[in-house]
């Protein structure tokens, strides 16, 4: 991905972010129940305001479906069909300074952006939408030396309300309970360690008003390993009051992690797996 350089609309004003690093830092690092940070006005104000006027309608071309047992999300993430603004955006979060200095942030030396954007781009999820608590996927689909090790989500919403539930959890690596929760709000960026039990989800399904949705950019970034690191698709757990639904989000796991032995073989993308699961879990709605 070519990194284009800042123009007078500046994006992000990385100078401020380097500036408020060691507090930031030691922050996200003593932070529970693993490491992150919510950072608040993130990017330059009319570089948010242009990336939402620019996010694409759930019906637009090149968004993946995925609605099955664990979750009811849209994704896009096709670089090519991406709006050019969120292009931009992206191009500054996947820049190398902006990656050594999230690298400064977290203590992971040698983070790596992914052009590829697998599993991220734009995320958006309408009413009744919901994404079961989880641990993300540990490798690259694409490339088995590449570790996953940091999300980084910017939240594109105006006026969100607490009544409208999508709040990012982030539970105990026990799965005994949620430690935080983080609202989607506008211009707030959430960045947090993926590790093999950094549990987080949205499992409550949104009531927001149906002309709205719960707009994201998602970014995942990862370390490139001498030794090939262990594999793992992503670990769907129950809650203490899931109860009888315990059972299908197992299921359900267990077929994502059969679909993600394939398509590290064959090379198949995502919009394969929205198909079958859509089928696994239901009709799309």
């Amino acid at each position: 991905m070519t990194n284009p350089t800042v123009a007078t609309d500046r994006i992000l004003d990385l100078d401020r972010w380097r500036a408020a690093l060691p507090m930031l830092s030691k922050a996200y690092r003593q932070a529970a129940p693993y490491p992150h940070i919510a950072l608040e006005n993130f990017l330059e104000p009319d570089a948010a305001e242009q990336a939402l006027t620019a996010f694409p309608a759930v019906q637009d071309a090149g968004w993946i479906h995925y609605v099955h047992v664990n979750e009811k999300k849209h994704g896009l993430n096709k670089l090519e069909l991406l709006p050019p603004y969120i292009q931009r955006v992206i191009g500054h979060l996947n820049s190398p300074e902006f990656v050594a200095w999230l690298s400064e942030l977290t203590g992971i030396p040698g983070l790596v952006s992914d052009d590829m954007l697998e599993g991220g781009g734009l995320h958006q999820s309408k009413r009744h939408g919901f994404l079961n608590v989880h641990a993300d996927f540990t490798v690259h689909p694409h490339k088995r030396n590449w570790r996953r090790r940091v999300n980084l989500l910017v939240y594109l919403n105006k006026d969100w309300q607490p009544e409208y539930n999508g709040d990012l959890e982030l539970w105990d690596r026990e799965m005994k309970g949620v430690v935080q929760k983080i609202a989607p709000i506008f211009n707030r960026c959430v960045i947090f360690n993926t590790d093999e039990d950094s549990f987080h989800g949205l499992p409550d399904p949104i009531q927001c008003p149906e002309d709205m949705t719960r707009k994201s950019i998602a970014l995942y970034y990862f370390t490139v390993e001498k030794e090939t690191p262990r594999l793992r698709s992503t670990n769907y757990r129950a809650r203490p009051q899931d109860g009888a639904k315990a059972a299908l989000i197992w299921l359900d796991k267990e077929a994502v992690a059969l679909y993600t032995k394939v398509k590290r073989a064959f090379g198949i993308d995502d919009a394969f797996v929205s198909r079958v699961l859509n089928g696994f879990g239901g009709k799309k709605k």
